[in-house]
């Protein structure tokens, strides 16, 4: 029996549809896997690609910048103020964002850049390539 899921950012719905299994990195417990018929939950999201598999076996992927992930009757919803579905992304200015990431952490042990690093480094993982 397939889970209803939903990957829902401030702009828009990115995914609405029916999942077997849904992955997603949560703060404190890394990455956990949704089937049908598990327990409610609300957890913290990180800077991740969430996977979504449907029942015909594709799999959706998503860049996902934090957020929440709830679930409750068989329902998965993933909220986040960014998220990106893999064909979405522009891969040249996600190796850009990259690379300029780096550069500045290098110059500064900070955790804006190195959250801007990860999320560069997601985003390319998510794309592919």
């Amino acid at each position: 029996m397939p889970m209803q899921v939903e990957l829902v950012s401030p702009e828009r719905i990115l995914f609405s549809g029916e999942a077997d299994m849904v992955i997603c990195r949560t703060v404190d417990g890394g990455d956990i896997a949704f089937l049908a018929g598990h327990a409610p939950f609300l957890g913290a999201l990180t800077i991740h690609s969430a996977r979504i598999r449907q029942p015909d076996g594709t799999e959706t992927a998503a860049a996902v910048h934090g957020g929440f992930v709830h679930v409750r009757d068989n329902t998965v919803i993933i909220l986040s103020d960014v998220a990106e579905l893999a064909s979405q992304i522009d891969v040249e200015r996600a190796r850009r964002a990259k690379e300029a990431a780096e550069q500045k952490a290098r110059e500064v042990d900070d955790a804006e850049a190195q959250a801007a690093l990860q999320r560069a480094i997601v985003r390319i993982d998510v794309a592919g390539a």
